[in-house]
């Protein structure tokens, strides 16, 4: 029987190899045996899938499957058996899913990263067995050909950390106890890459769960939460303090020296800064893994004396008088 592999994949007859791909892959999602362990019919659909895209990704193939049609594994090679296609073998009693060379689609990882896809739609398990995606037969089908056992990946553990705001604006290292199932305590130091935000997330590759089946352990994923700073705020890659000054140094002007993440500067204060007034030193705020740099922005407050006697508050009413001023012109509801 002629079946149309474009119209099984769902795509044009002058698709790109990557839309093929990319059209097999969500189909295989969609009715791999795995996701439906109970529906015959997803199983022989997933047979007839897997046939049309070993022959459409397949530049030979396809070619000849455009002139011949479906009937050319019969005919393209001479007479020679197994001269057409060697895809997806259908075995009857015992019989698996053969020679599915998931490398093409997942960027060399193979089965493994397959397994890893339905992970995400099964709550961490992969299933094992013949014919079900949890066992790959990465040897070849009835050619005399061998069947490896594919190894399952760990799962990978999820943890909450907490590091300090500086820590997350310059990078550094986080410490994590982590209690493995006998028992014992690992502590795992944890990089923490330098403008780090609150709820992004850290992967420590290979120290989550391990595998059942000789194959590579799970991950950690850790999500980051910043603790708050006592002077410093971050506002998207720009940083912000409050900057205490005195009266004369605000009225008169004055050099006064600021901590920052790359150390301490001299800040000039402008003679007649008022509190609220922003001063903006540039290129010291939050450095992004990608994109600019942020600046950082100090905000200067006027700080008085708690007590001042009367000479003092002389000169102050003397400068009102002087110097008449309404600041609250423009406040309005």
């Amino acid at each position: 029987m002629e079946e149309d592999y474009y119209r099984i994949l769902g795509t044009r007859r002058d698709a790109s190899q990557a839309e093929i791909q990319r059209a097999y892959r969500d189909m295989a999602r969609k009715y791999h045996p795995d996701m439906n362990p109970d529906d015959a019919k997803a199983k022989e659909k997933f047979q007839r899938i897997q046939r049309a895209f070993d022959v459409l990704n397949d530049p030979e193939k396809r070619e000849m499957y455009d002139r011949y049609g479906s009937s050319f594994d019969s005919t393209a090679a001479g007479g020679r058996p197994g001269g057409g296609w060697q895809g997806f073998q259908a075995g009857g009693a015992g019989g698996g899913f053969e020679d599915i060379d998931f490398a093409q689609m997942f960027g060399g990882r193979g089965a493994d990263a397959f397994a890893d896809i339905f992970r995400q739609f099964t709550g961490g398990r992969a299933q094992g067995g013949r014919g079900q995606g949890g066992r790959g037969q990465g040897g070849r089908g009835q050619g005399g050909r061998g069947q490896a056992r594919q190894s399952e990946r760990g799962t990978d553990l999820q943890h909450e950390i907490e590091v300090p705001f500086r820590t997350a604006i310059s990078g550094g290292e986080a410490s994590l106890a982590i209690q493995r199932p006998d028992g014992n305590v690992e502590h795992i130091s944890v990089k923490i890459p330098p403008g780090i935000e609150d709820g992004q997330k850290v992967r420590v590759r290979g120290k989550g769960g391990p595998s059942r089946r000789d194959g590579t352990p799970g991950d950690i994923v850790l999500k980051v939460r910043v603790a708050a700073h006592p002077n410093f705020r971050r506002r998207g890659n720009h940083l912000e303090v409050t900057v205490p000054v005195t009266l004369a140094e605000a009225a008169l002007g004055a050099k006064i020296d600021l901590p920052t993440p790359k150390g301490t500067i001299t800040l000039t204060v402008p003679p007649g800064t008022s509190s609220g007034r922003r001063l903006r030193v540039k290129g010291l705020g939050v450095q992004p893994r990608k994109g600019a740099q942020g600046d950082l922005y100090a905000e200067v407050q006027i700080v008085l004396p708690a007590h001042l006697d009367d000479e003092a508050l002389d000169h102050i009413r003397q400068i009102g008088h002087r110097h008449p001023l309404n600041p609250r012109t423009d406040l309005r509801w």
